[in-house]
């Protein structure tokens, strides 16, 4: 395993989970720096995806124990998990997911406003972040008047607009063209890194892993190997 000298921020010890008859995750341990960068790869039904869902507070696991800082995150109820991911997590998702119905600004200002901050103050935030990640004068479109590849910009956006303590992006590029989601992977890799965010990212695309720093590879529901990725976030 990756050993460094900074915090850690997010960690699991011993997690396993399983779908019925199906194992997912057996007995996985992970430590994640601030401020690191890092890539979950593996095969189709390996368990990355079960990881990040588990990490995120998504996901319960079924035994072992996940914690932010000296937050046991597996052990919140769900209304504070819920709570905690909107507070302290960010996330980017393959499609977006953001809301047809709203413009781009309204889409970024979303967990602001979720937080109890003022309309006015949220709207500033979100229009200083979509100008930061060359979105000026598209504040007012909305998701379908825009590129794939804006539209993903549009969401990381919204996913560090509140400050998180770490993003979590689960195949962010994976309806993209390849030059567009080179684009998308630089700005989400430099913006989370410029915040202070961890980022904890699942994909099936080397191109993909290579613009972070570390890469955890799943095999049969268990880590088979952590290394570091030399010229990671290139």
């Amino acid at each position: 395993m990756t050993t460094t000298d900074a915090p850690t921020t997010l960690a699991a010890r011993g997690i396993s989970k399983s779908y019925g008859d199906v194992r997912a995750l057996a007995d996985v341990s992970i430590d994640i720096p601030r401020g690191q960068s890092v890539a979950i790869m593996g095969p189709s039904g390996s368990g990355k995806s079960t990881l990040l869902h588990c990490l995120s507070g998504i996901l319960v696991p079924d035994a072992g124990v996940v914690s932010l800082g000296e937050d046991a995150v597996s052990a919140l109820r769900d209304k504070q998990r819920s709570l905690l991911r909107r507070r302290r997590f960010g996330f980017v998702f393959q499609d977006g997911q953001l809301l047809p119905e709203l413009p781009a600004r309204e889409n970024v200002a979303l967990p602001l406003l979720l937080g109890g901050k003022s309309r006015m103050e949220a709207l500033a935030a979100a229009d200083q972040w979509l100008a930061r990640l060359g979105l000026a004068g598209m504040e007012a479109r909305r998701p379908g008047e825009l590129s794939g590849g804006q539209a993903q910009r549009v969401a990381i956006a919204r996913a560090l607009v509140h400050g998180p303590d770490v993003v979590f992006a689960d195949e962010p590029t994976g309806a993209l063209d390849q030059a567009t989601g080179h684009e998308v992977m630089q700005v989400l890799t430099t913006t989370t890194a410029m915040a202070g965010s961890t980022l904890v990212l699942v994909t099936h695309d080397d191109e993909v892993a290579g613009w972070c720093q570390r890469l955890v590879e799943i095999r049969d529901a268990m880590i088979h190997a952590d290394q570091p990725i030399t010229g990671g976030t290139r």
